[in-house]
């Protein structure tokens, strides 16, 4: 099990690699959707729910062993997926790491090409989102 940020975005990476064409990976999308660790239900609140996102996205973040732990829901399949890829990427990681890490992989797999312009711009917004949670509780640590 990869530890660090790049090598479980590394991970990704050849994972969508994997697959010839994006059917194949919009599929693959939707099963790390299922995956995905969800969010406690009292957490689905207004404030909890990523603005600037088309669908319904919720992500909460809490902090153990001073390393953030995030859990989400979407009321959209894709989504669901599109924010498992980013929890597997940042979640169990510590809030500096979470800040310092690029998103290239995003590139890399192909995702924001594959997207319509407003889901493009939720996945701007989660990662937005995840990258302040990590500000707000690095700050606590400090």
């Amino acid at each position: 099990m990869s530890n660090n940020i790049k090598e479980i975005q590394e991970e990704i990476v050849d994972e969508f690699a994997l697959f010839d064409d994006w059917m194949q990976r919009y599929e693959h999308m939707i099963e790390l959707g299922k995956s995905l660790p969800l969010i406690d239900e009292k957490y689905k609140t207004e404030d909890n729910l990523i603005m600037g996102c088309q669908s319904k996205v919720w992500v909460h973040a809490e902090m153990k062993n001073e390393k953030l732990i995030f859990t989400a829901d979407s009321d959209a399949i894709i989504t669901k997926g599109i924010i498992a890829v980013l929890i597997r990427s940042f979640s169990n990681q510590h809030p500096k790491d979470i800040i310092d890490a690029d998103t290239q992989f995003i590139d890399e797999i192909g995702l924001k090409e594959h997207l319509s312009p407003t889901r493009a711009n939720g996945l701007v917004s989660m990662i937005k989102q995840l990258k302040m949670y990590a500000v707000a509780y690095q700050t606590q640590l400090n």
